[in-house]
């Protein structure tokens, strides 16, 4: 006769099968090590030589091909002179939430001369991420790609490649030293100066001084499909990204599988990820690929250049490449259409899981602003200090633990649990002319305290203040569904009703549409404390974040593991 177990009973056989199944899959997975060795190096670009701070002597860093359910072991020893810090972009860190690297936020730095050894198993994720410093502007040299392959036996959900070249990273060059840009820009409080040239894969390209030589190719082979892995490793700069002549067709986007979208252009924005399939199914020459910045601010100074790539064909005795196509730098419709054009792939072996019934509903305001300089004038508009808020708060980083320590330990005085889920007063965000009584924000440490298993939702509302923009907004420890976007302020009766909860695009980085919205959802199941911020590197030096603080779950698998015995002190 058959009967019902008593429920702590279930509860125990159940948790049990979950520890046993962990252990025996983590025992059929491998152990990655490496050894990131930070020093400076020096590079030439643009006609003269700077010394760079790099991992390995490398520009970009070394590229770690892994397979998904692999641990990764990665000893970082710092022999460079600025404290420094590796963030793993887009990994889960289900439980290591002292290896996701934000200075200050899960870890203090590695200090020079210092070392730390991150280690972090790669949990049912496949696809293109990276990883890249998080530590001032440092991130401006030190990035690289991490390429995690599905498990053996498997294949990918889409019309498999001949060829799966290197990575392309986009990137942002300065011919002065970055850091000596950012702590001028944080002196003076003015916006800091815009970078020189964009690269790929760390060159300029031939529309730049003394950069043809060293201008990247991709060399490939008529009738043959590539899969290129995009990285968007800027500092500052949102992205239009194509190939001339050429049909892209996205297949994955920061390591979620999407459905095929047939596209020209590619938009990314700081931190994002995105995987085309190209055919070469053009005459035999050379092509360019090229990459500019979408500059969706008004007034505010960019880098107007573009970098450019040779995509060469086997055979060809052309010595002109075909010339591409890009968007205008302010064409907001083309950013558009190729985000809102993304969909989950849905499969039933990559599902999609947003939730529909909602415990947390969070309205963020994320936008800019300015602050009094007391004594005399500062550099930025009106005399006063760059700065940005999300809520009205300008976070400010601690600097005697890091956020995660004092959450662990139990000290005192890092932080405060008071981040409203509201702004404190409403407007209408979008106006031309927002009064300037709401442009100066209040600086804090505060963080918003989520339960485990709880399924949240938040509105990320741009505002006008000081200046509209495109805002790059990236949460550390989660992938997120974006339910929906628009333009102009958020209707809490009209706007939801048009969420899409059957295919939403799976990011960690969605773009807030320069004077619009964006809805995003995710069950925050990985304990922990978790950076939110803008990617542009800029705004979050002025304060454009805050944390989540992820409370324990009820069983051991749901726990914040304890932190490593190497763990920098502060």
């Amino acid at each position: 006769m058959f009967h019902i177990m008593s429920t702590s009973y279930s509860a125990r056989f159940f948790w049990l099968f979950l520890v046993v199944n962990f252990w025996f899959t983590t025992a059929l997975a491998d152990i990655r090590s490496y050894t990131f060795v930070i020093r400076a190096q020096p590079v030439t670009r643009l006609c003269q030589t700077n010394d760079i701070i790099t991992v390995n002597g490398q520009f970009p860093g070394p590229t770690l091909n892994v397979t998904s359910g692999d641990t990764l072991v990665v000893k970082v020893l710092n022999y460079a002179r600025y404290d420094v810090t590796i963030h793993w972009h887009g990994v889960r860190q289900i439980r290591t939430a002292w290896a996701d690297g934000p200075e200050f936020i899960t870890q203090c730095p590695i200090r020079p001369g210092g070392s730390y050894t991150y280690r972090f198993t790669l949990t049912d994720q496949e696809g293109t991420l990276w990883w890249h410093a998080h530590s001032s502007w440092l991130r401006a040299t030190v990035y690289g790609s991490l390429i995690i392959y599905p498990k053996e036996g498997t294949k990918y959900p889409f019309p498999q490649p001949c060829h799966e070249p290197e990575p392309i990273i986009l990137g942002e060059w300065w011919n002065r030293n970055p850091i000596d840009v950012v702590n001028q820009a944080t002196q003076t409080g003015a916006p800091p100066n815009i970078s020189d040239a964009f690269t790929i894969n760390a060159q300029p390209g031939d529309l730049y001084p003394c950069s043809s030589s060293d201008t990247y190719r991709l060399s490939v082979k008529a009738g043959e499909s590539y899969l290129l892995r995009i990285i968007n490793a800027a500092l500052n700069a949102e992205l239009f990204f194509t190939v001339a002549d050429h049909v892209l067709m996205v297949v994955a986007v920061d390591s979620s599988y999407t459905k095929l979208l047939h596209t020209e252009v590619v938009m990314l924005g700081p931190g994002q990820t995105t995987d085309v399939l190209l055919i070469a199914n053009k005459p035999v020459g050379k092509y360019y690929i090229a990459a500019r910045a979408y500059a969706s601010a008004q007034g505010i100074p960019f880098d107007n250049t573009t970098t450019t790539a040779i995509l060469d064909y086997e055979g060809s005795s052309s010595s002109s490449p075909v010339s591409p196509n890009l968007p205008a730098y302010n064409d907001t419709q083309t950013a558009t259409q190729f985000t809102t054009g993304l969909r989950s792939l849905g499969s039933p072996d990559h599902p999609v899981n947003a939730p529909f019934n909602i415990d947390e509903n969070l309205f963020f305001t994320v936008g800019l602003g300015l602050l009094d300089c007391p004594g005399q004038p500062c550099g930025g508009p009106n005399g006063k200090r760059s700065t940005a808020s999300m809520n009205n708060v300008s976070f400010v980083f601690p600097k005697t633990f890091s956020l995660l320590q004092a959450h662990y330990f139990g000290i005192q005085g890092v932080f405060t649990k008071d981040f409203p889920d509201n702004p404190p007063m409403q407007f209408d965000y979008t106006a031309q002319n927002v009064s300037t009584a709401l442009w100066s924000p209040v600086r804090g440490t505060k963080v918003k305290v989520l339960k485990y298993n709880s399924a949240v939702q938040i509105i990320l509302q741009g505002t006008s203040i000081v200046s509209a923009e495109n805002h790059p907004i990236h949460l550390h420890g989660y992938d997120f569904y974006i339910v929906g976007e628009g333009f102009g302020n958020f209707d809490p009766q009209r706007d939801p009703m048009t969420f899409n909860l059957i295919d939403p695009p799976q990011r960690n980085t969605v773009g807030v549409p320069v004077n619009g919205w964006s809805a995003i959802r995710f069950v925050a199941d990985n304990p922990g404390i978790w950076l939110m911020h803008c990617h542009l590197d800029v705004h979050i030096t002025w304060g454009l974040a805050m944390a989540f603080l992820v409370e324990n779950g009820p069983h051991p698998l749901a726990r914040l593991e304890a932190p490593p015995l190497d763990l920098p002190v502060c």
